[in-house]
Parts: structure tokens; C-alpha cells; sequence
């Protein structure tokens, strides 16, 4: 995919929201900056703004001060073989081309110089991933009174296929699928399918026990770091970046959370005593991170989650919390994410 080179800039008054509403917008997460002479200033990535996020600075800040003229750029000068050999050495999906008047000349993009090889090089991680889709689908009725959440259709497969490919694309092949509602249905699917290049175990809930109950039949299963996910979201971020923070700050969960952004089409008013007013805000813009419903965690934490009780996750994070434990929170974009559980969502989907 190609974008307009004018798409991929931004001003150096641009704010930090702004710049990820951008990446969202042109589908690239890494932006370049100019001044008002279209001089060249500097590379953000998403990388920057996540790091930002996790600092607990405010979106509003301008993004100028957050970038970095460090990143990889290429010269006029450049001959096309070492401008590829850069680009495949850093994994760029795109390199600035910069002219002697310091300006952005040209964009050559991942596509251009690898043509009919593969799109894109994915570190390989190698873990094992737990997939949650015991669940009832309630809010997917009635489609769910005849599928499991799991097998509903995504694109050319299903949703729990769309996941599983996802995360092939980083060397994870091992996967523990957690099953309740239509346990059969998904067992016949998947045992139908045609030769597979990775491996399913699937362990049963025989009741439900929450969104982190059954994690305690994987108990002395599961002796490395892991992944879990929720079987109708998708998350389009590089899972490399989100296992590097996991281990960077030795958190022994970290939750992956998207930023959500919510117009208020209203005049907001806040008044003190006697009702006289403190502030008024004309029709703002409010910030959250929501949790996306993929995670990382560490083994030992299995031995946590009470065997055969009802436990979500946000139980397991409070026990961690509560004795002291380290939970960290990776920011990831609004559009990076995908609930699919939502049947506004998913209607649309249904009727492309």
C-alpha cells in the first residue's frame, strides 16, 4: 500500500494525538516531520508515541518533540542497492529520500524494492499462545445460537483462523485454546481442517469460569512466557515491540490497551460550591486506553488462578498488584484494534 508522500507529513505543531490519529488515517506508523519551508526535521514512529504514553505525558504535547533525526534516512546520492540493503537491514516500510536542500525529495517504499518477495520480515518469538473462546457470544446473538464466536466468518476464514495467522507471522506456532460453548463444533473444525503448520491443544472448560478461570488447567503446562488473547479481537501491532516491553520493564503481566478517543457533542461544565462555575469545555475530546483483550504473561502467575473457581483476569490483577507484582500497559492506536465481538461492528462487516 502507497501513500501520498504529503500524507506521510506532519507539521512540527502537530500534537502527539493528532500524529497517531494520522497513523491510523494512512495505515503507516511512522510519520515524517517538516517545518513550514518544507525542511526535513525528523522520523516519529508509533514506537515514540507508545513510549510517550507509557511516560504518562499528554497527547496534547506537540510530537516535534518526540521525534528523532537519528532514524535511517536516504540521500539523492543514494544508489538503490544500498538504500534497499538499509532498508532491509532496519525493516523499514518506508525510507525518506532526502535532497542537499534538506527537504524530503522522494519515498521509496518496502513494496518497491522487494516486488514479488515477501512484504514484510517479522521477528520471531516462538511463544505460546492461549486463545480464550470458551464464551457464549452473547453480544453476537443470534448468530451465536447456531455458530461458536470463534467460527464466525472473517475475510476468507474465520475469526480464530484470522488470529492464529496473526501470530504465525512471529514463529508462534503452539497454540492452547481454551473451549466451553460449542466445544464439539470447534474440535470437528479444526480436526476437518487440511494439514496444518502448527499445532491446536485444545483444553475444555467445563463450566465457565471467567475470563482467566481455565487458565488454571494449563497449570505446569506452560514454563515459558505467553500470550493470551480473547477469540474476537484483532490486534495490528508488531507483537515483538509489545514482548520487548513486556521484558523490558520485568512486568509479570501486561495488559495491551488501545486508545480510544470519544467526542462529547455537548458543552461540558464543572461547577463548585453553590454552583458557580469553574470551567466550561466546548464539545471536547476525551482520551482512554480500553483493554484490547490480548495480554502477556509470565508462568509462574497460572499458579495463581484458583482451580475449577469463576476468575477474570482483572481478579489476577489485583493479586498482582496486592503483593507488590509489576502489571505494565501497552498503548497501541484506535484503529489497530478490532473487537469483533461487537455486533455494530461485525453487521458491517457481514454486509461488505
Amino acid at each position: 500500500m502507497h501513500a501520498d508522500k504529503a500524507q506521510l507529513i506532519i507539521s512540527p505543531q502537530t500534537s502527539l494525538k493528532q500524529a497517531l490519529t494520522k497513523m491510523d488515517e494512512v495505515g503507516f506508523k511512522l510519520l515524517m516531520v517538516t517545518d513550514e519551508n518544507d525542511i526535513f526535521k525528523g522520523l516519529i514512529t508509533i514506537g515514540d508515541i507508545q513510549r510517550a504514553i507509557i511516560a504518562n505525558r499528554s497527547l496534547d504535547e506537540p510530537a516535534i518533540g518526540y521525534s528523532r533525526s537519528d532514524l535511517i534516512v536516504g540521500k539523492t546520492s543514494d544508489s538503490i542497492t544500498e538504500i534497499r540493503r538499509q532498508m532491509l537491514l532496519y525493516r523499514l516500510v518506508y525510507m525518506p529520500i532526502i535532497n542537499e536542500e534538506n527537504k524530503v525529495a522522494k519515498v521509496i517504499y518496502w513494496e518497491d524494492i522487494l516486488k514479488d518477495e515477501d512484504n514484510k520480515i517479522y521477528p520471531t518469538l516462538k511463544l505460546p499462545v492461549v486463545i480464550m473462546a470458551g464464551g457464549l457470544g452473547s453480544r453476537l446473538k443470534p448468530l451465536t445460537n447456531i455458530l461458536p464466536k470463534a467460527l464466525l466468518p472473517f475475510g476468507e476464514s474465520t475469526i480464530l483462523e484470522n488470529i492464529v495467522e496473526r501470530f504465525k507471522k512471529y514463529g508462534c506456532f503452539d497454540f492452547e485454546i481454551s473451549i466451553n460453548y460449542k466445544a464439539d463444533l470447534i474440535r470437528f473444525y479444526f480436526d476437518s481442517l487440511a494439514e496444518k503448520d502448527y499445532r491446536i491443544n485444545f483444553f475444555l472448560e467445563e463450566k465457565p469460569l471467567g475470563t482467566a478461570g481455565s487458565l488454571h488447567l494449563l497449570d505446569n503446562k506452560l514454563h515459558t512466557t505467553f500470550f493470551v488473547s480473547n477469540c474476537d479481537i484483532l490486534v495490528d501491532e508488531d507483537y515483538a515491540a509489545i514482548y520487548g516491553y513486556h521484558l523490558e520493564n520485568k512486568n509479570e503481566l501486561t495488559i495491551v490497551a488501545s486508545i480510544k478517543n470519544y467526542d462529547i457533542p455537548y458543552g461540558t461544565i464543572e461547577s463548585g460550591v453553590n454552583g458557580e462555575l469553574i470551567s466550561f469545555k466546548e464539545k471536547p475530546q476525551l482520551d482512554f486506553m480500553v483493554n484490547s483483550g490480548m495480554y502477556i504473561l509470565e508462568p509462574h502467575l497460572l499458579k495463581e488462578i484458583p482451580k475449577n473457581s469463576f476468575f477474570h483476569l482483572t481478579h489476577l490483577i489485583e493479586k498482582i498488584k496486592k503483593r507488590g507484582g509489576k502489571v505494565g500497559v501497552f498503548p497501541i492506536s484506535e484503529k489497530s484494534w478490532v473487537d469483533i465481538g461487537e455486533w455494530q461492528f461485525y453487521s458491517k462487516i457481514l454486509s461488505k
